[in-house]
């Protein structure tokens, strides 16, 4: 009787050690895996916002700034509708922003 429980408890042992061999290899399989994917697949930029109060007043002035020029840009079109004179303002507002950036909010960009 005794052999016989000696036989089956070596006998699940064993099971038991074959299922744990199994679910190790499983995990480092998957383990690689993962591994391998992390390495390929680009994990995506993420851009935080800045909550300070210095963070709050730069984009109420970039605001201003990007408002003002649209607004520019629309005077220039209405005023005189040609292309070209159009093309020419545009290009003297965007030599001219960072010079009233800094004229207006004492701030180099």
């Amino acid at each position: 009787m005794s052999k016989e429980r000696a036989r089956r408890r070596a006998a699940r042992e064993a099971e038991r050690a074959r299922a744990m061999r199994a679910n190790e290899e499983r995990q480092a399989r998957r383990a690689r895996r993962r591994a391998l994917l992390a390495r390929l697949v680009p994990r995506p930029v993420r851009f935080y916002r800045q909550g300070g109060l210095l963070a709050r007043r730069h984009r109420a002035q970039n605001v201003v700034v990007a408002l003002g020029f649209l607004l520019v840009q629309a005077v220039a079109w209405l005023i005189w509708g040609s292309f070209t004179i159009s093309l020419a303002v545009l290009v003297f507002s965007l030599l001219l922003a960072p010079v009233v950036v800094t004229l207006a909010f004492d701030r180099r960009i």
